[in-house]
């Protein structure tokens, strides 16, 4: 029991760290794009909320 419980939560943890590493990858890149002075962080979480439907 335990070793399936720990299998589940390694498994859970790598994929965390994907989503996290792809979050910081969209996060750089549209601050690459972007312009000093735009509203980045409110773009990014209209960005985020429009694409958060595609998640559930």
């Amino acid at each position: 029991m335990k070793e399936s419980q720990s299998k589940a939560i390694k498994a859970v943890n790598t994929e965390l760290m994907n989503l996290y590493w792809h979050i910081r990858k969209y996060i750089s890149a549209w601050i690459e794009i972007s312009e000093w002075g735009q509203s980045v962080v409110k773009e990014l979480i209209g960005s985020f909320s429009l694409n958060s439907t595609n998640l559930n």
